[in-house]
């Protein structure tokens, strides 16, 4: 059976582009992509893993670890990877890899929340945690160069966008459930939800496998150490003028926990609001991935640029509004603002992951991968300098600084190369 008319109408190409291999290979990353996606909302550590240490008695630097640790455990390794994926025959192999150790960290999480509190929890879930990070960031520095040498210029953000729109589409539903009691938030249904969620790791890394990805012949002729994976930092002047933009960018990323802060300064509730804001992200997510994926397609530069004006607008009214009325006015106005930010932080994502996928040649892309993201692992620690900014002066004002910030990374954008001309 052709697979060729059902891939021609997700990426909206003209089926005679395409052959039975790349529609093979396009919805063989739709689904792995749709999983994994999906595994990352059940196992999410800002909500699910910090209620359950809560709920498990864990001390509290265990739950504020949690992020950190995930975050900078999935970017900071890359570095040491990238020029093991570049002598790789097949990179997806180490992408199937990252997956399966997902999954496992997944079930020992699962494992953890069954049989530990206290302490003990705390160390065995950071644990899994940090393994899990590792496994992430294995994934992501092989991903790119798998989508560039199965998925042709033009049809990559379409796939990527629609598989985080249906990801997008199981969180949001997973919150609906917790949010409207229709099964009751309790340890063991959220461990059951861990546990699904490295299944489905499992079962995405087993999918990836059954790519059609060609072979590289001439994996012994990279150049190896340190010196040669960082001299494309020193020499591509288009790299160096990403990453900068990519910097100030990744304050889309660092800016709900503010607007959480700035929603419950006037005295509301947070918990009563968080299910809202979580209901709110994802649904922002999910109308917002698709239509980013195939801006992207057409120019990541100009994505970036229109992401990085809206984060800007988005947080100068939140902050502005915060300063005037010292809050949100309940969970309304803070889920529009989550809603808002989390629509530009999507664009962001779309249109960074694209136009380094599409600006790296084969041989260069995995270390470019790795430079890009070793440097924001360092940024966003960094960033945890705002939340000493937001004890002293509030969140609003921060949210502010992130306005400007955000700007910025939009008019470096502007110096970015236009990558998907063909």
């Amino acid at each position: 059976m052709s697979l060729i008319p059902a891939f021609a109408r997700l990426t909206n190409a003209d089926p005679a582009e395409l052959d039975q291999e790349e529609a093979h290979n396009g919805l063989i990353h739709t689904a792995s992509l749709v999983l994994t996606k999906t595994a990352d909302g059940l196992i999410d550590p800002k909500l699910v893993l910090s209620w359950l240490l809560t709920a498990l008695g864990a001390p509290g630097a265990f739950i504020g670890a949690l992020v950190p640790v995930r975050e900078a455990g999935s970017l900071l390794p890359q570095l040491a990877l990238a020029q093991k994926v570049e002598r790789m025959v097949q990179r997806k192999h180490m992408w199937a890899l990252g997956a399966f150790v997902q999954g496992i960290a997944g079930l020992g999480i699962a494992a953890c929340v069954m049989t530990l509190e206290g302490a003990a929890a705390g160390w065995g879930i950071l644990g899994c945690v940090a393994l899990l990070a590792v496994a992430r960031s294995a994934a992501s520095v092989s991903y790119k160069d798998v989508l560039a040498r199965t998925i042709a210029k033009g049809r990559r953000g379409a796939v990527t966008g629609f598989a985080a729109g249906v990801g997008s589409v199981v969180a949001f539903g997973f919150g609906l459930l917790m949010a409207t009691g229709i099964f009751d938030v309790a340890i063991p249904v959220l461990a059951a939800a861990v546990a699904i969620a490295g299944g489905a790791f499992i079962l995405a890394g087993g999918l990836f496998l059954r790519l059609k990805e060609p072979r590289n012949g001439d994996e012994a002729s990279h150049p190896k150490g340190i010196a040669a994976l960082i001299r494309p930092l020193r020499e591509d002047r288009q790299l160096q003028i990403f990453i900068a933009a990519r910097a100030a960018l990744t304050v889309t990323a660092l800016a709900p926990p503010f607007i959480i802060m700035l929603s419950s300064a006037s005295g509301d509730g947070a918990l009563d609001q968080l299910g809202p804001m979580v209901m709110a992200s994802t649904a922002a997510a999910f109308v917002s991935s698709y239509i980013w994926g195939r801006l992207s397609d057409r120019s990541s530069r100009k994505t970036l640029m229109a992401a990085g004006a809206l984060s800007a607008l988005a947080l100068t009214v939140t902050g502005a509004v915060g300063l005037t009325f010292g809050g949100l006015g309940g969970a309304w106005g803070a889920g529009l603002s989550i809603f808002a930010a989390q629509i530009a932080y999507e664009g962001v994502r779309a249109g960074r992951k694209l136009h380094l996928t599409d600006m790296a040649e084969d041989d260069f892309r995995a270390r470019y991968t790795a430079l890009s993201n070793t440097l924001i692992g360092f940024a966003l620690l960094a960033g945890g300098l705002f939340g000493l900014a937001a004890d002293i002066f509030g969140p609003a004002p921060v949210l502010l600084l992130f306005a400007v910030i955000s700007l910025a990374g939009a008019a470096i954008a502007t110096r970015l190369d236009e990558v998907q001309q063909t």
